[in-house]
């Protein structure tokens, strides 16, 4: 599920959880029609938070529910993801979310809503293993967005970031220059920039230079003019020892 923060995509989430509990308890759902198979165990990972009693960061936390999800949810598990990913590297978070939604759909084969801000996962679908994409629709007024609150099949444009940070009251002129800057990455004329310097294959490979042998390093640090018989003997003892280590 795909579509602009404040869409109402965790709503959506929670609403599923909600009817699911509610109808294995008999009651009546707010809904004109619902269908449902028995579900064995509801599991979420919503929100983002620490624990820092815990010694946990944010992603260490996210990354924990995450493998709870993976390793317990069965074929007959609901299971609720709202964003993965998000505390690392735009790559890593990537790839973790690509990995962990292959996993669910393929070694789990659960009941499972995905909301995502990753465009490329909306790719799983055209495999043939199961998914699907929905979104939340959202339609742009002048420089504002206007949130529709209705589910929609296929995925969402865009996820109109800049629009909700100026609701959130962001200054205008960060507004501005982000929307620049947006235009630029999408055109890809910064691929100067290491951050966003992609390709149609993935992240480009910046060729790194080698490091200098630590003795090669020491030696060029060294005076030998300034040095002492025995001095110029332990240094040379120190590059042996260095050279030995390498």
């Amino acid at each position: 599920m795909t579509g602009p923060n404040m869409g109402g995509k965790s709503t959506f989430l929670r609403q599923a959880a909600l009817l699911c509990v509610m109808a294995h308890c008999g009651s009546f759902v707010p809904a004109e029609a619902m269908r449902l198979r028995g579900v064995d165990r509801i599991f979420t990972r919503v929100g983002a938070a620490d624990d820092l009693a815990g010694g946990r960061s944010t992603f260490m936390v996210e990354m924990t529910e995450a493998a709870d999800v993976v390793r317990n949810a069965t074929s007959r598990s609901l299971v609720l993801l709202d964003e993965l990913g998000r505390g690392t590297a735009t790559y890593d978070g990537l790839a973790l979310a690509w990995a962990l939604a292959e996993c669910l759909l393929e070694k789990n084969r659960c009941l499972c809503l995905f909301a995502t801000h990753y465009f490329e996962l909306t790719d799983l679908p055209s495999r043939g293993n199961g998914a699907f994409n929905l979104h939340v629709e959202a339609r742009e007024h002048g420089e504002g967005i206007v949130f529709l609150h209705r589910v929609l099949s296929g995925a969402a444009s865009r996820s109109y970031g800049l629009q909700v940070a100026k609701l959130a009251g962001v200054p205008q002129p960060v507004v501005r220059r982000a929307r620049k800057l947006l235009d630029e990455f999408e055109r890809g004329s910064r691929t100067d920039s290491p951050l966003f310097a992609v390709s149609s294959s993935g992240p480009s490979e910046v060729e790194e230079k080698p490091k200098p042998h630590p003795a090669l390093a020491a030696l060029r640090g060294t005076n030998p003019d300034a040095l002492t018989p025995r001095e110029a003997l332990d240094a040379l003892y120190e590059l042996r020892k260095l050279a030995e280590e390498e």
